[in-house]
This record gives structure tokens, sequence and C-alpha cells, in this order.
């Protein structure tokens, strides 16, 4: 997930991303911890995709209460 798309969603988009990104990651964990994890960097891609989100998330409310 690129930065443009996440500057262009909502916070009510944010925090549901942020929901579907964490479920995601729990997944994945399981996963790995079972051996059944086939794309190893997808973990590294979700971890950053979840801080690229709450970073975006943390702008606008700041933004907002500015």
């Amino acid at each position: 997930m690129k930065a443009s798309q996440v500057n262009d969603m909502t916070v009510d988009q944010l925090n549901d991303e942020l929901v579907k990104l964490k479920k995601e990651q729990f997944n994945l964990r399981f996963q790995a911890a079972s051996g059944q994890l086939e794309n190893t960097a997808r973990v590294r891609q979700v971890r950053r995709d979840i801080a690229r989100v709450q970073t975006i998330a943390r702008q606008k409310s700041a933004a907002a209460k500015a």
C-alpha cells in the first residue's frame, strides 16, 4: 500500500484498514509458527503498512484538533 493511497482515506477508513491489517498480521504470525507461511516478505510488508496507517491517522487527527 502506498502512502498516497493512505493519504486519500478518511480517519474512519484508516481505522477500518488498521483493523484489517492487524487481523492479517495475526494470521501471518500463526502461519509462520506452524510452518505454513509461504511469502515471508508479507510479514514485513504488513508491519510497515500498519505503521504507515497509524502515522497518517495520527497526523490527520492532530490536524483536525488544530
